[in-house]
Protein backbone atom coordinates (compact mmCIF):
# COMPACT_ATOMS: atom_id res chain seq x y z
CA UNK A 1 0.00 0.00 0.00
CA UNK A 2 1.70 3.20 -1.02
CA UNK A 3 1.83 6.23 1.01
CA UNK A 4 -1.74 8.05 -0.57
CA UNK A 5 -3.80 4.77 -0.02
CA UNK A 6 -2.07 4.95 3.42
CA UNK A 7 -3.52 8.62 3.48
CA UNK A 8 -6.56 7.63 2.47
CA UNK A 9 -7.37 4.89 5.41
CA UNK A 10 -6.15 7.56 7.71
CA UNK A 11 -8.97 9.29 7.03
CA UNK A 12 -11.58 6.85 7.26
CA UNK A 13 -10.08 5.96 10.95
CA UNK A 14 -9.82 9.65 11.43
CA UNK A 15 -13.77 10.15 10.31
CA UNK A 16 -14.03 7.73 13.60
CA UNK A 17 -12.14 10.23 15.99
CA UNK A 18 -13.94 12.91 14.66
CA UNK A 19 -17.47 11.44 15.49
CA UNK A 20 -16.11 10.47 18.92
CA UNK A 21 -15.99 14.52 20.13
CA UNK A 22 -19.11 15.36 18.25
CA UNK A 23 -21.01 12.33 20.56
CA UNK A 24 -22.70 12.92 23.69
CA UNK A 25 -19.66 11.36 25.51
CA UNK A 26 -18.02 14.74 25.02
CA UNK A 27 -18.98 18.11 25.94
CA UNK A 28 -17.67 22.11 26.14
CA UNK A 29 -15.33 23.49 24.30
CA UNK A 30 -12.22 21.14 23.95
CA UNK A 31 -14.54 18.51 22.41
CA UNK A 32 -15.62 21.00 19.64
CA UNK A 33 -12.79 22.37 19.48
CA UNK A 34 -11.14 18.77 18.97
CA UNK A 35 -13.34 18.16 16.26
CA UNK A 36 -12.74 20.68 14.82
CA UNK A 37 -8.85 19.95 14.56
CA UNK A 38 -9.42 16.47 13.70
CA UNK A 39 -11.40 17.34 10.72
CA UNK A 40 -9.14 19.55 9.45
CA UNK A 41 -6.42 17.00 9.54
CA UNK A 42 -8.73 14.90 8.07
CA UNK A 43 -9.23 16.98 5.06
CA UNK A 44 -5.70 18.17 4.41
CA UNK A 45 -5.24 14.07 4.49
CA UNK A 46 -7.75 14.25 1.38
CA UNK A 47 -5.85 17.47 0.00
CA UNK A 48 -2.24 15.54 0.29
CA UNK A 49 -3.57 11.89 -0.65
CA UNK A 50 -4.45 13.49 -4.32
CA UNK A 51 -1.38 15.54 -4.60
CA UNK A 52 1.16 12.80 -3.60
CA UNK A 53 -0.36 10.24 -6.09
CA UNK A 54 -0.74 13.10 -9.03
CA UNK A 55 2.63 13.68 -7.99
CA UNK A 56 4.63 10.70 -7.76
CA UNK A 57 2.33 8.45 -10.14
CA UNK A 58 1.11 6.62 -7.42
CA UNK A 59 -2.52 6.32 -8.95
CA UNK A 60 -4.05 3.36 -8.53
CA UNK A 61 -7.42 1.50 -8.46
CA UNK A 62 -7.60 0.86 -5.02
CA UNK A 63 -6.71 4.74 -4.42
CA UNK A 64 -9.68 6.02 -7.20
CA UNK A 65 -12.00 3.42 -5.32
CA UNK A 66 -11.29 4.39 -1.52
CA UNK A 67 -10.47 8.00 -1.93
CA UNK A 68 -14.20 9.07 -2.53
CA UNK A 69 -15.54 6.19 0.23
CA UNK A 70 -13.09 8.15 2.48
CA UNK A 71 -14.46 11.29 1.90
CA UNK A 72 -18.27 10.11 2.04
CA UNK A 73 -17.21 8.36 5.52
CA UNK A 74 -15.75 11.69 6.55
CA UNK A 75 -18.72 14.09 5.38
CA UNK A 76 -21.61 11.86 6.42
CA UNK A 77 -19.97 11.32 10.15
CA UNK A 78 -20.05 14.78 9.99
CA UNK A 79 -23.58 15.75 9.10
CA UNK A 80 -25.04 12.66 11.09
CA UNK A 81 -23.75 14.25 13.91
CA UNK A 82 -25.22 17.79 13.02
CA UNK A 83 -28.33 15.99 12.65
CA UNK A 84 -28.39 14.47 16.25
CA UNK A 85 -27.16 17.45 17.53
CA UNK A 86 -30.23 19.43 15.33
CA UNK A 87 -28.37 21.56 13.54
CA UNK A 88 -29.35 20.61 10.54
CA UNK A 89 -32.43 19.09 9.40
CA UNK A 90 -32.82 15.28 8.78
CA UNK A 91 -34.29 15.34 4.89
CA UNK A 92 -31.30 16.89 3.92
CA UNK A 93 -28.84 14.25 5.42
CA UNK A 94 -31.61 11.62 4.18
CA UNK A 95 -31.06 13.15 0.10
CA UNK A 96 -27.07 13.26 1.14
CA UNK A 97 -27.31 9.65 2.14
CA UNK A 98 -29.16 8.25 -0.57
CA UNK A 99 -27.13 10.07 -3.68
CA UNK A 100 -23.70 8.61 -1.95
CA UNK A 101 -25.54 5.20 -1.27
CA UNK A 102 -26.36 5.14 -4.87
CA UNK A 103 -23.34 6.31 -6.36
CA UNK A 104 -21.27 3.98 -4.32
CA UNK A 105 -23.29 0.90 -5.20
CA UNK A 106 -22.65 1.95 -8.68
CA UNK A 107 -18.74 2.15 -8.50
CA UNK A 108 -19.18 -1.21 -6.44
CA UNK A 109 -21.09 -3.12 -9.04
CA UNK A 110 -18.99 -1.70 -11.52
CA UNK A 111 -16.13 -3.13 -9.97
CA UNK A 112 -17.65 -6.13 -9.75
CA UNK A 113 -17.69 -6.28 -13.29
CA UNK A 114 -14.19 -5.55 -13.56
CA UNK A 115 -14.51 -1.39 -14.26
CA UNK A 116 -13.69 0.89 -12.27
CA UNK A 117 -15.27 4.34 -12.05
CA UNK A 118 -13.32 7.44 -11.14
CA UNK A 119 -15.15 10.52 -8.89
CA UNK A 120 -16.72 13.14 -11.77
CA UNK A 121 -15.24 16.84 -12.21
CA UNK A 122 -18.74 17.39 -9.75
CA UNK A 123 -18.22 14.75 -7.39
CA UNK A 124 -15.01 16.70 -6.99
CA UNK A 125 -17.19 20.08 -6.02
CA UNK A 126 -19.52 18.52 -4.45
CA UNK A 127 -17.65 17.19 -2.00
CA UNK A 128 -15.11 20.45 -1.45
CA UNK A 129 -18.62 22.37 -1.14
CA UNK A 130 -19.34 19.87 1.81
CA UNK A 131 -16.07 19.82 4.08
CA UNK A 132 -15.84 23.80 3.72
CA UNK A 133 -19.69 23.88 5.26
CA UNK A 134 -18.81 21.09 7.55
CA UNK A 135 -15.51 23.28 8.50
CA UNK A 136 -18.07 26.67 8.50
CA UNK A 137 -20.63 24.44 10.94
CA UNK A 138 -17.72 23.89 13.12
CA UNK A 139 -16.47 27.03 13.40
CA UNK A 140 -19.33 28.65 14.70
CA UNK A 141 -19.74 25.72 17.36
CA UNK A 142 -16.35 26.53 18.35
CA UNK A 143 -16.74 29.93 18.46
CA UNK A 144 -20.33 29.39 20.82
CA UNK A 145 -18.39 27.35 22.89
CA UNK A 146 -15.74 30.56 23.53
CA UNK A 147 -18.29 32.87 23.87
CA UNK A 148 -20.23 30.52 26.26
CA UNK A 149 -17.04 30.30 28.51
CA UNK A 150 -15.44 33.59 28.38
CA UNK A 151 -17.95 36.08 27.18
CA UNK A 152 -21.32 36.77 26.39
CA UNK A 153 -23.38 35.00 24.36
CA UNK A 154 -26.87 36.55 22.81
CA UNK A 155 -29.24 33.96 21.82
CA UNK A 156 -30.11 36.83 18.05
CA UNK A 157 -26.85 35.20 17.13
CA UNK A 158 -27.88 31.67 17.14
CA UNK A 159 -30.87 32.44 14.67
CA UNK A 160 -28.25 34.22 11.90
CA UNK A 161 -26.40 31.34 12.12
CA UNK A 162 -29.11 29.11 12.13
CA UNK A 163 -30.75 30.61 9.25
CA UNK A 164 -27.03 30.77 7.91
CA UNK A 165 -26.49 26.52 8.08
CA UNK A 166 -29.99 26.37 6.63
CA UNK A 167 -29.00 28.48 3.50
CA UNK A 168 -25.66 26.44 3.03
CA UNK A 169 -27.46 23.07 3.33
CA UNK A 170 -29.57 24.06 0.92
CA UNK A 171 -26.95 24.40 -1.77
CA UNK A 172 -25.16 21.58 -0.45
CA UNK A 173 -28.28 19.59 -1.03
CA UNK A 174 -28.41 21.03 -4.50
CA UNK A 175 -25.20 20.33 -5.28
CA UNK A 176 -25.68 16.82 -4.09
CA UNK A 177 -28.40 16.13 -6.37
CA UNK A 178 -26.39 17.61 -8.83
CA UNK A 179 -23.48 15.61 -8.88
CA UNK A 180 -25.08 12.54 -8.65
CA UNK A 181 -27.26 13.44 -12.10
CA UNK A 182 -24.17 14.24 -13.60
CA UNK A 183 -22.15 11.40 -12.23
CA UNK A 184 -25.39 8.79 -13.83
CA UNK A 185 -25.52 11.11 -16.94
CA UNK A 186 -21.67 10.76 -17.70
CA UNK A 187 -21.11 7.29 -17.01
CA UNK A 188 -24.49 6.20 -19.05
CA UNK A 189 -22.91 4.44 -21.28
CA UNK A 190 -21.17 2.23 -19.09
CA UNK A 191 -24.31 2.05 -17.01
CA UNK A 192 -26.11 0.69 -19.88
CA UNK A 193 -23.92 -2.57 -20.66
CA UNK A 194 -24.79 -3.63 -17.18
Amino acid sequence: MNIANKLTMARILLAFVFMFFLSPLCHGLWAKASALGVFILAALSDFLDGFIAQKKNLISDFGRLMDPIADKILVLAAFAAFVQMQLIDAWMFVIIVSREILITSLRLFALNKGKVLSATRAGKHKTAFQMTVILLILLFMVAKEVMLNYYTWNPAWEKIFSRGIYFLMLVTVALTLYSGISYLWENRKIIARF
